[in-house]
């Protein structure tokens, strides 16, 4: 008998295996009282990855269960251990009354939580998204088209996209999921590529999969129709995307399922076109470290050092800015006239002050809403929310001129009308944490839980008053109104006294001194007083989801309320970095060109400030439609890499809105950053550093274009000196003819300094440095020309290699250089050869003592003769 055979089980696992065949590949939690349980299967996994106790218990089918369990109120710290391992967990709850089941409490599954699906705070980062994103193919062959879904439960909005096979990896890089919805039957390389991905540590995104027609194209658009109650997806430029409704349709199911309940909060949908954003690859974002260092941590980055938001809300808006900047100018046109009117440094106190004071005391009203939406949202959210409301109403009434850009933005802010009292008037100021253990609604909100409350926490003057009244009325004296748990509550009256009780009074009890009564007011009271305490928790937990019910039709506006409020939180805080770090507005033109003023590497000058070193060196960079190219050299920790990155940050910034960390700055049209720098072994893939370092380059070739920047840094390091000098110069020349784009390329073949000179929007640079006898002063200043020197054997002094090892390396290179063996290469920018046949050198003539040796036989001569030759040859060498 198959253990998921119901028959033959007990009643309990019955109901356990029925549940279990609907989320067969997750782990189901099965509340039993205080704790969830996992069997079979399940226990044995959960114990593994949690390091909980397996045990058996009893019998079943004729054989024990495994199990194990975890308490219910630490269930989160587990499910949040699960979520980081890629797991999903299914939440079974109690739904049915104990006290009268007939055998198993029914039970349900309320809530599926996977790691794109996230909701609860302790699961889900401040400044994270959980992205859930579903993939169709859409046609065959040639013509096949990826359509793509995503969103954020947390959010409001619904994005769609399509493309083309070979751009699904830049949108995977873009999008980066936490949850990736396939078809059972998508194509063998779709799923090769999503595993590749995974096996290589690119991306860590669970991979379930749906069965084939939930991918489909129509059931995807009327859904999205019914879900925005709209009769045609016109409005939001998203009818016609087949690929993108096809997969649109699997991502509402999935999400749905999980959570248990229609996404009523999903109020918009965005379509995402690849030609109206930045590109920006994850090799980009990785080495620029936009919001990861190339260690992996999250600090000190771009994003680490933009974030001074208020908000968590701010700080997700400010993080989606620079990860999806647009080409489009005008948002960024917006953001830089609302900057410029928040910093007003000549009011007493600055805009952005007085409005970031008040966002400290905001909570995260767009995760709050999208669990109001979803019924998941805890009691002391609520009361967060009501205060935040009070707060929001007030940065809307903050006075800014009418044809202001922050005028309609601080109209958002106004929060529905009425909503903030009512729920004062609900909510208890410090409710619980959770409506099971009551204290959460306010006294006076609701009658009948007052009285049940009064009952509870006013049951001994009652019984005082009871007692006094009834001895009054009797003439009884020593009357006692009393209470045991065996008999409940009573009035006990000595032997003596029995027969003056009244005949409303009925005998409960009789012992050998005394008559125990009860009356028809003591009864009344005992059945309330008894049942106080449970019927309390229940009216509570009535009202709350009356609460949640009323709440509904205003989601919508909450969540437009927490956009405007992250929009103004982000805004202050570029507001704020732009003063303290002494960043200027950039210019935006429309003839092609990056025109920077003494620009700086933003997160390099802080660390200098904050270790009290020397100041960072500004450095000047000039590219326009004379100049596209710079070929820089210098020494290694000269600054090659920082300058390159810096004008790249800039770019980036400027791009976003911000202010940029320059003197002055004026940028034309940019499509797309592209980085190549450093390099490292793809074990997993089987690639060397070499391999991706070509490929990553190839990347770039072929997709970089006239209005991008690209980054070059020591392309070729990877395979011998030809090889690496020949492909150096190949791709250097098809950047600058070819592809055209604005190029930074440093290198230390200083071959490629001769290419300026047959290129003519190519440049020569390189990052100073000075020579006091042994030693070496890095300038990091840029300055026009080729680099004289390297210096790396000054580098590696710095290092701390062996003196020994560096006498001999210098000597080597003096060598070396004397023999002319350094310069000595092919002019790589003349036309290739219309010749395959091989070159020859004349060989070379033998010197005199080589001549003399050669003639010398060394067996015939006796030891005198062979020191009498061996003078003479000296003397020949020292004749030379």
């Amino acid at each position: 008998m198959s253990k998921t055979d119901p028959s033959g089980h007990t009643p309990m696992m019955a109901q356990y295996f029925s549940l279990k065949k609907d989320h067969p590949n997750i782990l189901l939690f099965y509340r039993m009282g205080d704790f969830y349980e996992m069997f079979y299967e399940d226990a044995q996994k959960a114990a593994r990855l949690l390091n909980i106790t397996l045990t058996t218990r009893g019998q079943s089918a004729g054989q024990p269960i495994p199990m194990a369990g975890i308490p219910f109120h630490s269930v989160e710290t587990y499910l949040a251990r699960l979520i980081k391992l890629g797991e999903s967990v299914a939440i079974c709850e109690q739904i049915g009354d104990p006290a009268t089941s007939k055998g198993p409490v029914e039970r349900k599954v309320v809530r599926v939580i996977t790691p794109g699906t996230l909701t609860d705070s302790a699961l889900l980062s401040d400044k994270n998204e959980a992205v859930l994103l579903a993939i169709s193919e859409w046609g065959k062959g040639k013509h096949t088209s990826i359509g793509l879904a995503w969103m954020s439960v947390t959010q409001s909005q619904i994005c769609l996209a399509q493309c083309d096979k070979t751009a699904l990896l830049h949108w995977l890089d873009r999008i980066n999921p936490s949850e990736i919805v396939t078809s059972a039957g998508a194509s063998q390389t779709l799923e090769q590529l999503l595993q590749q991905r995974k096996s290589a540590g690119i991306s860590q995104a669970a991979l379930p999969t749906l069965a084939a027609w939930h991918f489909d194209a129509d059931l995807g658009e009327t859904t999205l129709k019914n879900h925005l109650q709209a009769a045609s997806l016109q409005a939001w430029s998203a009818d016609a995307l087949p690929a993108a409704h096809a997969a649109s349709a699997a991502l509402l199911y999935y999400a749905e399922h999980t959570q248990g309940r229609k996404l009523q909060h999903m109020q918009s949908i965005a379509v995402q076109r690849d030609d109206e954003l930045l590109y920006l690859p994850a090799s980009t974002q990785r080495n620029l470290e936009l919001v990861q260092t190339l260690r992996g941590e999250s600090s000190p980055t771009v994003f680490s050092l933009l974030d001074t938001c208020a908000t968590s809300m701010g700080s997700r808006k400010l993080k989606h800015w620079l990860l999806m900047p647009r080409r489009d100018r005008q948002e960024a046109r917006q953001r830089l006239t609302c900057i410029s009117q928040l910093r007003d440094e000549k009011a007493p106190v600055p805009l952005w002050q007085k409005l970031q004071s008040e966002l400290r005391q905001i909570a995260d009203v767009e995760r709050i809403s999208a669990r109001i939406s979803l019924e998941q949202v805890r009691p002391r959210e609520l009361a967060a929310l009501t205060q935040t409301l009070h707060h929001a109403a007030q940065l809307a009434n903050t006075p800014v001129p009418a044809d202001s850009p922050l005028h309609p933005l601080l109209t958002r802010l106004q929060p529905p009308a009425g909503i903030a009292q009512w729920l004062g008037s609900a909510l208890q100021e410090d409710p619980s944490t959770l409506v099971r253990d009551g204290g959460v609604i306010a006294t006076g909100f609701d009658q009948e839980l007052d009285e049940l409350r009064g009952i509870r926490d006013n049951c001994d003057d009652f019984l005082l008053a009871l007692e006094g009244r009834e001895r009054e009325r009797t003439g009884i004296a020593n009357l006692r109104v009393q209470f045991n748990k065996v008999h409940g509550f009573y009035i006990e009256v000595s032997q003596g006294q029995a027969s003056k009780v009244p005949e409303d009074y009925r005998r409960r009890q009789t012992l050998k001194n005394a008559e125990r009564f009860i009356t028809p007011e003591l009864k009344a009271f005992e059945d309330k007083a008894l049942s106080a305490q449970e019927r309390a928790l229940a009216r509570e937990k009535y009202l709350y989801e009356q609460i949640l019910a009323q709440l509904q039709p205003h989601v919508h506006a909450l969540m437009q309320l927490a956009g405007a409020l992250a929009e103004v939180d982000a805004l202050c805080a570029l507001t704020e970095r732009s003063l303290t770090l002494n960043w200027c507005a950039p210019q935006f033109t429309i003839e092609p060109c990056i025109d920077i003023e003494k620009g700086r590497h933003p997160v390099v000058e802080a660390r200098l400030a904050e270790t009290s070193q020397t100041p960072f060196i500004a450095n000047d960079t000039r590219m326009g439609g004379r100049t596209r190219m710079q070929i820089i050299t210098g020494p290694n920790m000269g600054g090659k890499s920082t300058y390159m990155r810096q004008v790249a940050l800039i770019t980036l910034l400027a791009s976003i809105g911000s202010y940029v960390p320059a003197a002055a700055c004026r940028l034309g049209p940019i499509d797309g950053i592209h980085t190549r720098i450093g390099a490292a072994d793809d074990l997993a893939n089987a690639q060397s550093t070499f391999m991706l370092e070509m490929t990553e380059a190839a990347q770039i070739l072929h997709n970089a274009t006239a209005h991008s920047l690209v980054l070059m840094d020591e392309i070729g390091r990877g395979t011998s000196t030809y090889d690496g000098l020949a492909l150096a110069g190949s791709i250097a020349s098809y950047l600058h003819d070819k592809t055209q784009a604005f190029t930074l390329f440093a290198t230390h073949y200083f071959e490629l300094t001769e290419l300026p000179a047959k290129h003519s929007h190519a440049v020569n640079m390189h990052v100073a440095a000075a020579e006091t006898g042994n030693r070496i002063v890095f300038l990091h200043e840029l300055q026009a020309g080729p680099a004289s020197r390297s210096y790396g054997i000054h580098v590696a002094k710095l290092a701390g290699m062996p003196a020994a090892l560096l006498h001999h390396a210098k000597a080597t290179l003096e060598r070396l250089q004397s023999q002319g063996q350094v310069d000595r290469q092919s002019d790589l920018f003349s036309a290739p050869l219309a010749t395959d046949m091989p070159l020859t050198e004349a060989p070379m003539q033998p010197s005199a003592v080589e001549q003399r040796l050669a003639e010398l036989d060394v067996d015939a001569l006796s030891p005198r003769e062979a020191l009498e030759q061996l003078y003479q040859l000296k003397e020949t060498l020292a004749q030379r």
